[in-house]
């Protein structure tokens, strides 16, 4: 069992490997995982909520249209300067915040488990972007609009993002382009790469880029700056995984290879 797992507040009682999983496995996996479900049950809600208070067709498309604009730039932001940043582990308090929600997946990629976001901070932040923009729009019928979109989005990234992490070849050409540049992300150089089902504002931030010839590897690659040494000044994130930070993943199978 991988050592991300030795967390007590990881329970979920569900482990997948996805370096052992097919698409159909997957697909059973993704459409009964309780973040999933609840994902889909809040986007029925939001929409049903958009239906009683509806603002009209033209706010809701611009509402949608909105939000479609705004979450990759937002997740991009999130992704680079928050998730990839050192704050959250130098301070007691949001060091298990940081471990959870982003160090935990750096550590062991194919472990669905720690791939999908904790609902407990996706959701707000979710709000908390999407809803001001639907209530500018077209008040409280749009903001529900545009919260049932950023959800419905954010359930497609998920998946594409566990595609990206399964042992699958995709037939169509540009999802095998998109899952090259994120195993980039994961086991090239972190410090790049930090879209999932698109690479544009990569491209306008300078981050992307497209194979290994385009830069060296990062020896942070797999523990995004917390190593021994960093460990040893800010302790909580080794404490609550109950080992040292590795340079190297074991992911869910350590008596397998990985690439």
């Amino acid at each position: 069992m991988s050592e991300t797992l030795n967390n007590p507040s990881l329970k979920t009682g569900r482990s997948f490997d996805l370096g052992k999983m097919n698409l159909r496995q997957l697909w059973v996996a993704y459409l009964t995982y309780p973040t999933i479900l609840l994902y889909f049950a809040l986007i029925i809600v939001s929409f049903g909520t958009a239906a009683r208070y509806f603002a009209g067709w033209a706010p809701t498309l611009i509402a949608i249209l909105a939000v479609v604009a705004v979450y990759p730039l937002a997740w991009y932001l999130l992704h680079r300067y928050v998730l990839h940043g050192h704050l959250l582990y130098k301070n007691r308090w949001t060091a298990s915040l940081w471990k959870r929600i982003h160090f935990d997946h750096h550590q062991d990629p194919h472990l669905l488990d720690v791939l999908f976001g904790a609902p407990v901070t996706t959701l707000p932040t979710i709000i908390l972007i999407t809803a001001p923009i639907g209530y500018l729009i077209g008040g409280i019928g749009a903001s529900a609009t545009a919260v049932g979109t950023g959800i419905t989005i954010t359930c497609i990234y998920e998946f594409f993002h566990c595609i990206q992490h399964l042992n699958y070849k995709p037939r169509s050409a540009w999802i095998q382009r998109m899952k090259a540049r994120h195993v980039l992300h994961h086991f090239h150089d972190e410090d790049g790469n930090f879209g999932i089902t698109s690479f544009v504002v990569d491209r306008i931030f300078g981050s992307y880029y497209l194979d290994a010839k385009a830069r060296p590897r990062s020896p942070t690659v797999f523990n995004l700056g917390y190593d021994l040494k960093q460990a040893a000044l800010y302790p909580w994130v080794m404490h609550l995984t109950g080992a040292p930070p590795r340079d190297r993943p074991d992911g869910a199978r350590p008596e397998s290879k990985r690439a």
